[in-house]
């Protein structure tokens, strides 16, 4: 049976409400205040809701913030593989949340930043394993060529998804060479993938990740309240998006993610995935919070609300 195997970062999200940011050297008052677990255990988090067991292969860390993540992955039922490393705490995400959904993100990275080479000798990885990595990972130098190295080892039929994030572009362009041509699912929002392709259009964008990436890789690139675009070996389409009174964007694209990888996992087409997927985030955006993935059942009664 298949598992999702997350090598990213938990870290803790301080949420704060505004109306929005102030300006350099200006104050602003938040409408609230609160710590969740976040960073990949949003992903996780919308994995294991709609079926898929998830293992954390990442680091946590010995204080107050890894006593939060490790307290959530455990309520969520997520394996932890990493025992707890006693000179570092887990790190923390201020998470700034305007009026228009938007929201802005400064992080601090901690125990997460690391993961070594004996760490990940640990880690079982079956043929049907679906094994999950962030571009963040790829910017921390105790992690990335380990990491890569790993990677590099795992059996042929091990699925790997990568997500590039933000700062996708901004990765060594060897260690991106070396990666993609592992990849079997690729997933990003409009944004990082015209910065990872120099592209202006998202047509152009489409194919030039098309161009860099085996010709089995499914690409999936989010945009908003459009849906998703996904390229593959029958071309390249959008999957239409839901309309939603959107409150909070934080998270909503981990779990267009997780519930994507779920989906695939469970053998759902690439299209029907796409579209839970798309709901999961409609969803998502209408809570407050970075792990508000639905689970299942909710994508099911949501998607026939929405037909009718």
């Amino acid at each position: 049976m298949s598992r999702l195997l997350h090598t990213g970062q938990v870290i803790i999200d301080l949420v704060m409400r505004i109306d929005a940011l102030p300006g350099s050297g200006a104050d602003a008052l938040a409408k609230s205040a609160s710590f969740h677990a976040g960073g990949g255990f949003n992903v996780m988090a919308a994995a294991q809701r709609n079926g898929l067991q998830t293992l954390y292969v990442g680091r946590h860390g010995q204080g107050q913030f890894g006593d939060i993540a490790r307290l959530a992955m455990q309520d969520a039922g997520i394996e932890i593989i990493q025992p707890i490393d006693p000179y570092k705490d887990t790190g923390l995400c201020v998470a700034l949340t305007e009026a228009n959904a938007e929201r802005t993100f400064i992080s601090y990275i901690g125990a997460e930043g690391v993961l070594s080479t004996e760490d990940l000798a640990a880690v079982q990885v079956e043929p049907d394993d679906y094994v999950y990595l962030s571009g963040y990972s790829l910017l921390q130098p105790g992690k990335a060529e380990s990491l890569l190295n790993w990677l590099q080892a795992l059996p042929k039929k091990a699925h790997i998804t990568f997500d590039p994030g933000p700062l996708g572009h901004t990765i060594d362009p060897v260690l991106i060479k070396a990666l993609l041509p592992r990849l079997h699912l690729w997933t990003c929002n409009r944004s990082e993938a015209q910065s990872f392709t120099s592209c202006t259009t998202m047509s152009d964008a489409l194919l030039g990740l098309r161009s860099r990436l085996p010709t089995d890789c499914l690409v999936v690139v989010r945009d908003g309240p459009l849906g998703c675009w996904i390229s593959d070996a029958q071309g390249a389409r959008l999957v239409g998006g839901f309309k939603v009174n959107a409150v909070d964007s934080n998270g909503a694209g981990d779990a267009h993610t997780g519930v994507m990888i779920a989906a695939l996992s469970l053998g759902q087409s690439a299209s029907n995935a796409a579209t839970r997927a798309n709901a999961a985030a409609a969803i998502a955006v209408t809570r407050w919070g970075p792990a508000t993935s639905p689970n299942a059942e909710e994508i099911e009664r949501f998607i026939q609300n929405a037909n009718g």
